[in-house]
């Protein structure tokens, strides 16, 4: 057992990665593969330090801070925080970052705690954390609050449970095979758009938005947190605009990503109604992630989910077609959704429970 003393330090944000103090924030996307490796076997889930630093950078929508703890010059864990930067914002949302090999000395346990006392110095009572699990094999699984799905217990939760925290949701993570025959997406969306009708038409683009749709985008955008199935965790109301958009924009194609944006619009209102985002670093063999997608809570029933679902995957074969698999993750509660992906091909590999505390 070592007595080398635990230290935790702030994480330095670099302007550069090729810059002098940038060493900690590789350290940081290198122990996030690691632990999705460790965790699931996809280390393919966590982004890259290159990804992450726009965002890290840019405080304008979001605050991010970590911490990195060392037993004498080796880095032995970190802790990430990020904090909506609304007025109202109550949430600080954390991902406790430990190596296997630590797991059992302690410092995810310090971790959670300095994690704990950073959110209570910025005014946050609502504490907000996701852990990853693989398929359940045994008999002692976890049910979230929501009674939809079930996960393996971990160290990590079981950390989390022992602190107060409380198991609010599970999600699926699934992927989609991206070089199987298209036949059945290109069914699926014929069969969608003729059910949705004439009322509803469909749009695409790459980011950057183009500034004419920045303001509708805004506005579903900011549905995700109020429309998509969440138990009872309290994600905090978000405030969109057009130039929030572009920010946002800047921060996801920062690193050479290419993001993909199927949406549909409501002819009569003018709005956009429904949007499915696809993702992929700047190694276009790598795998691709699905980030937003959502049907406005109003406009449900008329198969716009499908509609953009199909619509981006098709066209995402013909953009980056060396892309082997697409990853998602919905919520085990969220059943149209999974329904959708069920039926185009998408199948389970991992899981993820949502935790929650209030202090």
């Amino acid at each position: 057992m070592t007595t080398t003393e635990l230290t935790i330090t702030p994480l330095t944000v670099p302007q550069n990665l090729d810059d002098p103090d940038a060493a900690d924030f590789i350290a940081f996307g290198e122990l996030n593969r690691l632990i999705c490796d460790e965790e699931v076997g996809l280390p393919d889930l966590a982004e890259s330090s290159s990804q992450m630093l726009a965002s890290w950078q840019d405080e304008s929508d979001w605050l991010h801070v970590g911490y990195v703890a060392r037993r004498g010059e080796e880095i032995v864990g970190m802790v990430s925080l990020a904090y909506a930067q609304e007025e109202h914002a109550k949430a600080a949302e954390f991902d406790l970052l430990v190596p296997a090999a630590y797991a059992d000395q302690g410092i995810l346990d310090a971790l959670l705690l300095h994690a704990e006392d950073d959110a209570r110095r910025r005014g946050r009572d609502v504490l907000q954390t996701w852990t990853l699990h693989r398929p359940v094999t045994g008999d002692d699984a976890l049910v979230p609050k929501t009674g939809w799905g079930r996960i393996p217990p971990t160290a990590l939760s079981a950390l989390l449970e022992s602190h107060g925290y409380g198991l609010e949701q599970v999600e699926r993570n699934s992927e989609l095979d991206l070089y199987a025959d298209s036949a059945v997406l290109e069914h699926a969306l014929a069969e969608a758009t003729a059910f949705a009708g004439e009322d509803y038409r469909s749009l695409a683009w790459e980011l950057p938005t183009p500034p004419a749709l920045r303001d509708g985008y805004a506005a579903v955008l900011a549905r995700l947190v109020t429309d998509a199935p969440s138990g009872d965790m309290e994600f905090d109301e978000e405030v969109w605009d057009a130039d929030r958009v572009a920010r946002r924009d800047v921060r996801m194609t920062s690193a050479g990503e290419l993001v993909a944006v199927a949406a549909v619009e409501h002819i009569p209102t003018g709005e956009i109604v429904a949007y499915n985002e696809l993702l992929i670093g700047s190694d276009r063999t790598g795998v691709t992630h699905q980030f937003g997608t959502l049907v406005a809570r109003e406009h449900r029933g008329h198969r716009l989910g499908t509609i953009v679902k199909c619509a981006n995957l098709l066209r995402w074969r013909e953009l980056v077609p060396q892309s082997p698999r697409v990853s998602t993750f919905n919520a085990e509660e969220n059943r149209p959704m999974l329904d959708i992906n069920e039926a185009l091909g998408f199948v389970p590999v991992s899981y993820a429970g949502a935790w929650q505390r209030k202090i």
